[in-house]
């Protein structure tokens, strides 16, 4: 055998074990990726369940049953809405032991305040008419609801003492007070003389429509 055949026969027995191991190396590969395509697959199903346990979301169950304790007829005429925010600070056991046992807290309360005159409380004798006059006497306005919007209101800050865990009925107590807080400082800004000359704006375009050409409201 020549020179030139055993060279050409040497390359051929090269790329023959080049092959060889070139598709050993991919063997080996896909057997690798099969082994660790199921510890990732169980790696992101136990972070998607870590992620859960520290951030759960919040699993609402309503009773079924629903009791109905009363029907009211209404008769209010809304005339005015105030949007009113209030910082709400609340606290206990702010004394001498106020940083081993205190809990204080900023409430920030977003809410509305609703007034206008419950046309419930009109009686005939209010309404009289008088050469093409008609005299109305209406009731005095007042606040119809003072809600707080839950999506808005938040508590700021808190800070508790370094014996106790805080007063589990501390922010229901701020909310509560936000809402009469709300209240007065609607009131406080006018808000019932406002809802009284809505209501008298509003009647008088109505009675003049029915076909009386003049409207005085009596005090």
């Amino acid at each position: 055998m020549n020179k030139t055949a055993v060279r050409i026969l040497l390359v051929i027995l090269v790329l023959i074990l080049v092959w060889a191991v070139v598709n050993a190396f991919n063997n080996i590969n896909d057997n690798i990726r099969s082994a660790i395509q199921p510890l990732q697959q169980i790696n992101g199903e136990l972070s998607t369940q870590v992620a859960e346990l520290l951030h759960p979301t919040p699993t609402i169950l309503p009773d079924p049953v629903t009791i109905v304790h009363e029907v009211r007829s209404l008769a209010r005429l809304e005339t005015i809405q105030y949007t009113v925010e209030k910082v709400i600070t609340a606290e206990v056991n702010q004394g001498l032991f106020g940083p081993l046992f205190g809990d204080k807290l900023l409430f920030v309360a977003h809410g509305i305040v609703i007034a206008g005159v419950d046309l419930e409380k009109l009686d005939p004798e209010d309404l009289a008419v008088k050469d093409d006059v008609l005299y109305v006497r209406l009731p005095q306005a007042e606040v119809f609801s003072a809600t707080l919007d839950n999506q808005k209101s938040y508590v700021y800050d808190r800070d508790t003492g370094l014996l106790t865990k805080g007063d589990v009925n501390l922010e229901t107590a701020a909310r509560q007070a936000a809402e009469e807080e709300i209240r007065k400082a609607a009131i406080e800004d006018g808000i019932l003389d406002l809802a009284q000359g809505n209501a008298e704006t509003y009647l008088s375009r109505l009675f003049r429509a029915l076909g009386f050409p003049e409207v005085i409201f009596n005090p």
